[in-house]
C-alpha cells in the first residue's frame, strides 16, 4: 500500500509540474506574440526574413557566394545555426526579467521560467528552419545536405550552446540587469565574426586560429560542412559540446546559488 501511495504521489507531482510548465509556455507565447497564431507566426518568420534579406542584398549586388554557386544555400547554412544560438541565449535571459513576479507563486520556480522559455525557443527555431527549408525548395535550391546527420548534430550543438550561454546570462542579469543591453552588443560582435557572410577558413591562419575560439563560428562551420564536404572545413566538435555543457553547468549553479538566494 505504501509503495502504491508513493507512486501515486510521484505521479501527481509530475502531472502538477507538467501543468505548470504547460501554463508557463502558453503564457509566454500569448504575452510575447499576442493571443493569436499570427503573432507567433511573425516571430517564427523574423529570423527567416533576416536570412532572406542577406540573400536579396548579395543577389542584387551580384556578389558570388564564397563557396559553391548557390548564394541562398551558403548564407542559410551559416545563418540558421547562429541565429538559433543567439535567439535561445537572449530569450532565455529575458524570460527571467519578464516573468520574475510569477516566482512569488509557490508552484513556480525560477528554473521553471528558464526551462519553459528554452522549450518555446527550440520549437520556434525548428519551425523557422522548416520555413527556410520550404522557401529554398520553392526558389529552386536543394536544402538536403550531403551528410544529414552532420547537419542535424550541428543544429543540436547550436541549441546546447544557446542553452548554456542563456543560463549564464540569467545568472548575470539576476544581479546586473544592464547586461541585457551589454549582451545585445556582444551578440553583434559574435554575429559578425561567426562566418555567416564569408568563409572563415579563407582568412589568414593567424586570424583564423583566434576566430575558432568563437563557438558560434564553429556551429556555422559544423552545419556548413554537411553541405560542402569537399571544402576542407575543420570543426572541433568536442570544443562546441564541452563549451555548451560547461556553460549550462555554470549557469545552473549560478541560478541556484546566486539568483534564487537574491530573490
Amino acid at each position: 500500500m505504501n509503495i502504491e501511495a508513493n507512486e501515486s504521489k510521484q505521479r501527481s507531482g509530475l502531472e502538477s509540474y507538467l501543468h505548470v510548465l504547460h501554463a508557463l509556455m502558453l503564457r509566454d507565447m500569448r504575452t510575447r506574440f499576442g493571443a493569436s497564431l499570427w503573432g507567433y507566426g511573425v516571430v517564427v518568420l523574423w529570423p527567416c526574413i533576416h536570412i532572406f534579406m542577406l540573400i536579396a542584398i548579395y543577389t542584387f549586388q551580384k556578389i558570388p557566394a564564397p563557396l559553391g554557386d548557390n548564394r541562398a544555400l551558403f548564407f542559410a547554412t551559416g545563418a540558421v545555426p547562429v541565429l538559433v544560438f543567439q535567439y535561445i541565449s537572449r530569450e532565455v535571459m529575458k524570460a527571467v526579467i519578464m516573468n520574475r513576479p510569477l516566482t512569488y507563486y509557490p508552484q513556480v520556480k525560477l528554473f521553471d521560467l528558464v526551462f519553459s522559455r528554452i522549450l518555446v525557443e527550440i520549437v520556434t527555431g525548428f519551425l523557422a528552419l522548416l520555413v527556410v527549408t520550404s522557401v529554398l525548395i520553392i526558389i529552386g535550391s536543394d536544402p538536403v545536405p550531403t551528410h544529414p546527420i552532420v547537419a542535424v548534430t550541428g543544429y543540436i550543438g547550436s541549441i546546447i550552446l544557446g542553452i548554456g550561454i542563456g543560463t549564464i546570462n540569467v545568472a548575470i542579469v539576476g544581479f546586473f540587469p544592464g547586461w541585457l543591453i551589454g549582451y545585445a552588443l556582444f551578440s553583434i560582435l559574435m554575429y559578425l565574426s561567426s562566418g555567416i557572410i564569408f568563409l572563415p577558413s579563407f582568412m589568414p591562419d593567424q586570424i583564423y586560429y583566434w576566430m575558432k575560439f568563437n563557438p558560434a563560428l564553429q556551429c556555422a562551420e559544423w552545419v556548413r560542412s554537411a553541405y560542402y564536404p569537399n571544402a576542407g572545413i575543420q570543426v572541433d566538435y568536442l570544443y562546441v559540446i564541452m563549451f555548451g555543457l560547461t556553460a549550462i553547468s555554470i549557469g545552473l549553479l549560478g541560478i541556484k546559488h546566486i539568483v534564487s538566494k537574491m530573490q
